[in-house]
């Protein structure tokens, strides 16, 4: 087992950007032989973050400009405006999975199942139901016993915990990736995480 510092992924599980740098990032983790933690979260208004859907039209349409780019650079689907965004709530996607990672199950496959399930598959990722059937396909059905709404409370705890967290060490946007105390925000950045991963290994 490696004993370098884990790579934590703060993002929101409705983040677009950090379903495009998803399998980067799991990659990364793998060729590093580094841990890694996944903690979703919220926009952290208290430090700065604007929501998508409150930020002036200039900003938003090019938000999808550069949607459209990264897409087609790294040839992943994703749709523009998917039936179930903005979603009704992220709050049950995100404890699914915390309680999927905690009961060491593949929570990088749920996680990015989910992701894709909203941007490339017309899904609703705010639904029970839904969630549970991603889970049997990528962790099989002990994972899927395990959502639930509303949150356990050792659940929300989790959660809440991870927002905390975030807005304590700075950030305001998703996804942001965080080792040895360095933030790297966005998908665009992963390249200098790994710099910083490797660096930190010689």
């Amino acid at each position: 087992m490696s004993d370098r510092e884990p790579i934590q992924a703060f993002y929101g599980p409705s983040s677009p950007w950090a379903y495009l740098g998803a399998e980067r990032l799991y990659a990364i983790a793998e060729r590093q032989e580094t841990p890694l933690v996944l903690r979703p979260i919220r926009v952290i208004a208290e430090n700065g973050g604007i929501p998508l859907r409150t930020r002036p039209q200039p900003r938003q349409d090019y938000h999808a400009v550069e949607l459209a780019r990264w897409s087609r650079h790294f040839g992943i689907p994703l749709n523009l405006a998917p039936k179930f965004y903005p979603c009704r709530t992220i709050e049950t996607a995100a404890g699914a999975m915390i309680t999927i990672q905690r009961a060491g199950l593949d929570a990088p496959a749920f996680s990015f199942a989910v992701q894709r399930a909203l941007w490339a598959e017309e899904r609703d990722i705010a639904d029970v139901e839904t969630l549970r059937k991603l889970a049997m396909d990528t962790v099989g059905e002990a994972g899927a016993q395990l959502i639930t709404e509303p949150l356990a409370p050792d659940v929300r705890a989790l959660w809440e915990g991870n927002l905390a967290e975030a807005q304590r060490i700075g950030i305001f946007g998703t996804p942001t990736y965080v080792y040895a105390d360095e933030l790297f925000w966005g998908q665009d950045r992963l390249a200098f995480l790994e710099h910083a991963i490797a660096d930190a290994g010689q």
